[in-house]
């Protein structure tokens, strides 16, 4: 295996204020807007600490890995525990689909040739961007569909969601929830935490997909990084969450949306 800097475990101390610093940065960002902020993440990863594409993207899965089970407990504190256990047809519907779509993107961002691989993470960003925009600025409906079509629509958007969530290493909540809501109706508040029980075994899957290359070895050898930077992403993701309302949607979901852009354009340029 190569040990390109990009591989090297981080080795000076005084760069952990930095590397907290950042996480807690984009945890705040993600907070005010109710996800991980692991999308945001992945640009810094790459264009900030100097990892290469699929090193970041197996950190970037690590880390949203540790944020989305701290997230979990809490989720399921403010949504009725028996609330989301009446929707488990939903999670079961969605993660027939997901957990294929985590194996399959897992095997193809490893079988990617390194070009390749920062310009499908910069459409990516592309896709991200939109999904922010319109499900923060538009009322989202109801499809409305027949059983006999909805099942199979999960199974299909589910696999999609899992195949972009192990690509660019992120829980995958920006594309699960407006997708819950649009296919099964379901509120808001309930696609939110339906949305973590389909995320953490999608996760799981792309993780262990991700473990079986030697390009996993990034991990061991970035524990400590990982660890701080997981940590600043939580702290930051809980005082995002007590900033939400503070910044007005109107004004923080196109500011956002601008800085997804931005690093896609980047990402397309590291091509």
């Amino acid at each position: 295996m190569s040990t390109d800097q990009s591989l090297l475990p981080l080795r000076s101390s005084r760069s952990l204020p930095l590397v907290f610093g950042a996480g807690a940065a984009i945890g705040v960002l993600g907070g005010m807007i109710g996800l991980g902020g692991a999308e945001f993440r992945l640009p810094l990863l790459i264009g900030l600490f100097g990892f290469a594409a699929l090193s970041a993207v197996i950190l970037n899965k690590a880390m949203s890995l540790v944020v989305v089970l701290f997230a979990l407990p809490a989720r399921l504190a403010a949504v009725p525990a028996a609330e989301v256990a009446a929707r488990w047809p939903v999670a079961v519907n969605l993660l027939a689909g997901s957990l294929l779509g985590a194996w399959a993107g897992a095997t193809w961002a490893l079988r990617m040739r390194s070009a390749t691989l920062y310009r499908v993470l910069a459409a990516l960003m592309v896709l991200m961007a939109a999904a922010l925009v319109l499900t923060h600025t538009t009322t989202m409906g109801t499809l409305d569909l027949p059983l006999w079509a909805q099942v199979p629509a999960g199974v299909v958007a589910g696999f999609g969601i899992g195949v972009v969530a192990a690509i660019m290493g992120v829980a995958g909540g920006e594309l699960l929830i407006p997708t819950i809501v649009l296919l099964f109706g379901e509120d808001i508040r309930t696609a939110g935490s339906l949305s973590l029980l389909v995320s953490l075994p999608t996760m799981l899957v792309a993780f262990a997909r991700y473990s079986r290359d030697g390009s996993f070895a990034v991990l061991g050898a970035n524990l400590r990084f990982t660890a701080v930077m997981a940590c600043g992403s939580i702290a930051g993701a809980v005082l995002g969450g007590l900033l939400l309302g503070v910044f007005p949607d109107v004004v923080l979901i196109p500011a956002l949306a601008v800085v997804l852009l931005l690093s896609a354009v980047k990402l397309a340029r590291h091509a």
